[in-house]
Order: structure tokens, then sequence, then C-alpha cells
């Protein structure tokens, strides 16, 4: 089993990431004439620059999931065919969003649709607290849900960055399934999903030729999600927090300072953490560190799923936390 997941993974990852390097080549002239992103006051860029190359990145990971799901009966493949669906969907509302702004209360329930489409069609027995009553536990999912889609989007907003955190997160996923540690439909996702993202990372590279767009943004926080959901459905909480907690962290206290603020949470801006690092540090070594955090945050998500004890488990959050508090104070500082 374990070489069969072995084998089945590296094929998502080389053929997802051949096909959206392709297609993200391919693609990139079209976008050049009708979704260019023009800079401004909020921007990391400073030349007009297409964006919308999620076309390729989840075309790719959807197109190498399905197919591996075709052939491998061992895959389940209605949970594939939900995640599939709301993903198309809300890389549809990206993509429209990307062309022509939608406002943000219907931007809002469309994306409510997708994460509320695979809770939905999520079977009754999965379950985080069984004592809870599931109403309470699925709306709580649903916000979390809601509110990581969205600040995969908002940390969206500088060249590798989403690269930087996506790779390592999807890797660990990949290493924790041939573990055993994860479902196989879950590991695969993951697998495909870095692979695109591999292949796209050469066009994205400081200074990118190409951005993602909410096309890619949005449903890669919904894969993302319902991944790290298997996680917490697996008992393996410490894990799921700390694979995206440098996105988590910078997100979420970004918002909170704004919301103190009484600023407009739905406007551009440029207060998140590694936005402010810009002032003085290069992308190039931005991206970097948040490559390298993510590295070590993974190892730790794998370390904690290797232990049932709970002071080991409150351990590893406590390294994971002061990690990333010590980066976003770099950033904050620019030192």
């Amino acid at each position: 089993m374990t070489i069969s997941v072995l084998h089945l993974s590296l094929l998502a990852v080389l053929a997802a990431a051949m096909l959206s390097s392709g297609m993200t080549w391919a693609i990139r002239p079209w976008l050049l004439r009708h979704a260019l992103a023009e800079p401004n006051a909020r921007s990391s860029h400073r030349i007009p620059t297409p964006q919308g190359a999620g076309i390729a990145v989840i075309g790719a990971t959807l197109v190498v999931v399905g197919a591996i799901v075709a052939c491998v009966s061992t895959i389940d493949p209605n949970i594939p065919v939900a995640v599939f669906g709301a993903s198309f969907f809300i890389a549809a509302v990206g993509f429209a969003d990307d062309v022509k702004s939608i406002p943000v209360l219907p931007r809002l329930i469309l994306q409510a649709v997708a994460v509320g489409a695979i809770l939905l069609t999520a079977s009754s027995d999965l379950r985080i607290v069984p004592a809870c009553p599931i109403w309470i536990e699925r709306g709580l999912i649903f916000l979390a849900g809601l509110w990581f889609v969205n600040l995969v989007n908002f940390m969206d907003g500088l060249d590798w960055m989403t690269v930087a955190e996506v790779v390592p997160i999807t890797g660990a996923m990949v290493l924790l399934g041939l573990l055993g540690e994860l479902s196989l439909s879950a590991t695969i996702v993951a697998a495909a999903l870095g692979g695109a993202m591999i292949g796209f990372a050469p066009f994205n590279r400081p200074v990118a030729k190409i951005f993602l767009g909410d096309v890619g943004s949005l449903p890669i926080g919904l894969l993302l999600g319902w991944c790290l959901l298997e996680l917490v459905y697996r008992q393996h909480l410490a894990a799921a927090f700390l694979l995206p907690l440098y996105y988590l962290a910078d997100a979420t206290v970004t918002l909170l300072r704004r919301l103190v603020q009484r600023e407009s949470v739905w406007t551009a801006h440029r207060s998140h953490f590694y936005q402010r690092a810009t002032d003085g540090f290069t992308v190039f070594r931005i991206v970097s560190e948040v490559f390298a955090l993510n590295v070590g945050l993974a190892a730790l998500a794998i370390a904690s799923t290797m232990t049932r004890s709970s002071a080991a488990n409150i351990l590893f959050l406590a390294f994971g936390s002061i990690a990333v508090a010590f980066v976003l104070n770099r950033f904050s500082r620019q030192r």
C-alpha cells in the first residue's frame, strides 16, 4: 500500500507540474490581453502583469487527480467529486473577479456556496468532537473554511509567496499520506496541487511574468482547507494548525489590527507583515524566509502525528508559534 501511494504521489506531482507549466505558458498571451493587473499604490508590482495563471494550476490539479481517481479503484470517488465541483465553481468566481471586480457581498455568498457544498456532502460519520452537536461543529468548520479561503487570497500578494506556502504544506501532506496519517484522496490532491504550483513557480519568480489571480488563490485555499480538514478528522489537530500557521497568523493578526483601527477590511491594502517587509527586504529574501519557516512548521506537524502525547503536541505548537512570531516581528521591523 505504501509503495502504491508513493508511486501515485510521484505520478501526480510530475504530471501536474508538466501540465501546469505548459498551460501557463500557453494562456499567458491571452491573459495579457484580457486579465492585466495594473500596478497601484497598494500593489507590490510596478509594471502591468497578467493574472489568471490559476486557470493552469487548478486545471492541472483537477485533471491529474480526476485521471488518477478514474484509474485507481481504491480512491473513494465521492469526496473528490464534491471537491472538484466546489473548486471549479469557486475558480470561476475568482476568474470573474479577476476580469471585472465583483462586489464584496455577492463574492462572499458565492464563496460560501462552495465551502458549504463540500460540508453538505461530507459523511455525518466524519466528526471532530462527537459529543458536540453536528450542526454546531459543521457551522464552525464552515466559518473556518470561509475564512481560510479568503486568507489564502489575501496573502497572495507577492511573487512566489503562495509557492513558498503551498509547496511545503502539500509536501508534508504527501509524507503524512505515505505514513498512513492522511487519506489517499487527500494525499493525491495535495501531491497534484504541489506539483501544479512547482510547474507555475518559474513564471512567478521575482519579478513575476504572471500572477495566480483569484482564479487560483481561492480554489487553492479551498483545496488546502479540505486536506487540512481530513487531518483534523483523523484527530491531528496540532498538525492541521501548524502547517498553515504563518498564513493564519499574518492574515488574522492583520485583520484584527485593521478592525481595531476601524479600517475597511475588504479594501486592498499593504499592511500584511510580508508586505511591510518589502520596505526593507528584497522579495526573494522575504519568500525565502517564509519558505524556510514553512519547512520547519511542516517538520513539527509531521512530528506531532507521531505521538499521542498532548504535552508533546502543545510543545510542538509552542515552538511553531514562537518561530512564526519571530518572523512576523522581523518583517514588521525590517531587520
